[in-house]
């Protein structure tokens, strides 16, 4: 996975021109035609589009990459949904290309259409028959890397509640899990696929950061827990804990002074001293040294 990462990372800095620039508005824009042409001139019109695997067969190879711009919404009821969803994807898209460039980005949505390709082109092999219309789940792995990227990001839910991206992303994980644990109960095994596809794809592009925050973890929580680390709330507290016993904070080598019996009398630790040793105002230049 490191290594296929790492290929992607060379070849988009060896070809920043590849690609489509501001492909996101391209595939927004042919989803809203295409929903236009649904409604007012009914399915039929553009049923051509759909990932047909008979009809690929008999010659009509459009269709491999056509279904991409069929929007999940078809009926004039559904236009709100459709237009939220379809701003939702070209804000993260657009987000994306400007934190990769165009190069990057290309290559995260062109693999996770030839992904679904490929799977639906297998299960048609297999099962004699495969029928897809949009890339739901490629515009969706969309949002995870988003998170990954802009965790702390925050979308008004509802327009009115603020909700982080990272919330929202295991929200999201959450209806990947149900749409293939839905597609294994009705036995519609390429519909539970495509969101493992989709997956698939995100972790060969974010492998690296995956593990990397792991290990990062994992090492910051062993460190918090040795003990050659300094825990400061629980040391500030059982010093808080010993001064209350005491009865005081600071107290004199020389004199035996304190600063409860004296407030208004200063005290300060000697650095040549060898270890920690107070002393007042009176004793801090006028006091024979520690040395052990």
């Amino acid at each position: 996975m490191k290594k296929l990462n790492a290929a992607v990372d060379r070849f988009a800095m060896k070809h920043p021109r590849f690609g489509i620039p501001n492909l996101m508005l391209w595939i927004v824009g042919c989803n809203a035609l295409v929903y236009l042409l649904t409604v007012f001139a009914g399915y039929s019109a553009v049923s051509f589009l759909a990932f047909d695997w008979a009809a690929i067969k008999s010659g009509e190879l459009w269709r491999l990459v056509t279904f991409i711009f069929m929007p999940g919404y078809v009926t004039r009821d559904s236009i709100l949904w459709l237009v939220l969803f379809l701003y939702f994807y070209y804000m993260i898209g657009s987000a994306l290309e400007r934190e990769w460039g165009t190069a990057k980005f290309n290559l995260y949505y062109l693999s996770g259409v030839v992904l679904t390709i490929l799977t639906g082109v297998i299960f048609g092999l297999v099962n004699g028959n495969a029928w897809m219309t949009g890339a739901d789940y490629v515009n969706l792995s969309l949002f995870f890397a988003f998170a990954v990227l802009y965790p702390e990001t925050r979308f008004l839910i509802m327009f009115i509640i603020p909700v982080k991206v990272k919330w929202l992303a295991i929200a999201d994980g959450v209806f990947f899990a149900l749409g293939v644990l839905n597609s294994l109960l009705r036995l519609d095994i390429l519909n539970a696929l495509l969101p493992v596809v989709a997956l698939l794809n995100f972790f060969v592009f974010f492998w690296t950061d995956i593990t990397d925050e792991i290990s990062y973890r994992r090492g910051r929580a062993r460190h918090q827990t040795s003990h050659q680390t300094i825990q400061f709330k629980s040391a500030v507290r059982q010093q808080k804990k010993k001064e209350a016993e005491r009865g005081y904070r600071h107290k004199c080598a020389v004199c035996g002074r304190t600063d409860t019996d004296y407030p208004d009398l200063e005290f300060r630790y000697c650095s040549r001293c060898a270890g920690y040793h107070c002393f007042c105002q009176d004793h801090i230049f006028n006091h024979e040294h520690f040395t052990e």
